[in-house]
């Protein structure tokens, strides 16, 4: 990596100024919920490259769509059932007078995604959706500092090998730019290569931030070894039962259709980090955001930002492994336990 690009101070998505984050999760249930919000409305886009999504509210996002700010984005855990925590996201912003304002009303705007944890150890008993309360707290949780790994909608993801988590990155640009990624990793496919110890998204660490080992040095690298995910939770029944969601922002002010090639251009961060990645079995998906006036940026910007998040985005998948702790009812086990 050139030395005129750096992390930033966090190494975190709320390195972009103005970005806060929320975690809330119940460890028994091996689920969570985390959020995404601002001091003020933000620009914001979506593009989904894999075969299985569950969202709400994305519709909106499209460029030609009438709203272009939003109050929060949301990733939770619980498949169907994860798309609540955006209700309690909205309740709680709602408290605070937040949202799009018709007449006397705030109706806050609060798109969100889930992964699929349904069968992942933990107790799904419940009597009432927890999602709802989940998201209303890990809003209330929203700051610039967040923990990564087992925590929020990361509590309960898995990858093939390992237990996947939640993640992020950040980077700042020679122009003094800010990018940064969060994600939640809970792909069908592999974070490492064959063996355990390389991560395939290895190349483009900073700063030893996901243990520093480096890039596996062997080739032909095709042929997948056997999923523990598979393995653990019966073949049969995990084919749609996988997805990395994930959230690109910036700082500069880009607008809402450069957001969406923003988001677009993520992608490639999750090709790189995950092995096979955008599967008829993920629901790949990836929010684009700029805290920024949305005035637009020229060519040479939007091509250098679009990259960084690209890369910020195969950086924070490798860090959710890496960063993931055990936990009583496991499955899979972690990275660093492998």
């Amino acid at each position: 990596m050139d030395a005129a690009y750096k992390t930033g101070p966090k190494n975190l998505i709320t390195d972009v100024a103005r970005l806060k984050v929320g975690n809330a999760q119940d460890d028994l249930l091996k689920s969570g919920t985390t959020v995404l919000t601002a001091d003020a409305p933000f620009t914001a886009s979506v593009h989904v490259m894999g075969g299985a999504p569950g969202t709400r509210e994305t519709d909106l996002l499209a460029p030609d769509r009438t709203v272009t700010r939003v109050d929060a984005l949301v990733l939770s855990g619980g498949s169907g059932f994860g798309l609540d925590a955006g209700s309690g996201v909205a309740d709680g912003l709602r408290d605070m007078g937040r949202g799009y304002q018709i007449g006397d009303m705030h109706v806050p705007i609060v798109p969100g995604a889930i992964i699929f944890d349904l069968i992942n150890g933990g107790d799904k008993g419940w009597t009432e959706n927890p999602y709802r309360a989940l998201g209303k707290a890990a809003l209330a949780d929203a700051s610039s500092d967040f923990p990564l790994g087992t925590t929020g909608a990361g509590t309960g993801a898995l990858c093939a090998m390992q237990k996947g988590g939640l993640g992020s990155a950040s980077m700042v640009l020679p122009d003094g730019v800010t990018v940064g990624a969060l994600v939640v990793t809970n792909p069908l496919g592999s974070v490492t290569t064959p063996g355990d110890r390389h991560f395939w998204g290895a190349a483009f660490e900073m700063d030893g931030e996901f243990g520093g080992v480096g890039p596996d040095t062997a080739s032909g690298l095709v042929a997948q070894e056997p999923s523990r995910k598979n393995a653990a939770m019966m073949q049969a029944v995990t084919e749609r039962m996988n997805t990395t969601i994930a959230i690109v922002a910036t700082d500069a002010p880009l607008s809402k259709a450069q957001c969406h090639r923003f988001a677009v251009t993520a992608h490639d961060g999750i090709a790189r980090a995950v092995v096979p990645a955008h599967t008829p079995h993920d629901g790949d998906l990836v929010f684009g955001v700029a805290t920024g006036v949305p005035e637009g940026v020229d060519r040479d910007v939007m091509r250098a930002v679009g990259a960084a998040g690209a890369v910020c985005l195969t950086r924070a998948i490798c860090r959710a492994v890496y960063e993931a702790t055990p936990a009583k009812g496991d499955i899979l086990p972690t990275y660093r336990e492998v």
